[in-house]
């Protein structure tokens, strides 16, 4: 049986991209909104970072230092063309995934199950 913590980190990358896609952000605020608004969230900051990081590297996302306030500079996180290309991406698979989800879910209801 995979582990429910990697099953987790699978969509990861669409679902930063996906805050993103509703301004710039820091890691923090990203890290924050995913556990807000997903049920049963549990990735740490170190997932988040390595995924930004790996996102950038792709050219998913830009990175630029903040260093307009008092207190330590933050990183803030821009999704380019590429990073929307792959939202799109993702959006296909999972409406896919959801697909097949919802039909082995139907046919565990006929079963009485």
């Amino acid at each position: 049986m995979a582990s429910k913590q990697g099953q987790q980190y699978r969509h990861l990358p669409a679902f930063i991209l996906l805050i993103l896609a509703e301004g710039e952000n820091h890691g923090g605020y990203i890290l924050n909104a995913l556990k807000e608004r997903l049920q049963n969230f549990s990735c740490d900051s170190a997932g988040v970072y390595r995924t930004l990081n790996q996102l950038e590297t792709e050219g998913a996302v830009i990175a630029n230092w903040d260093t307009s306030k008092p207190g330590p500079a933050k990183k803030i996180y821009k999704i380019t063309d590429i990073g929307y290309e792959k939202l799109s991406y993702f959006k296909e698979d999972i409406e896919s995934r959801v697909i097949n989800l919802n039909y082995f879910l139907e046919q565990l209801k006929k079963m009485g199950r």
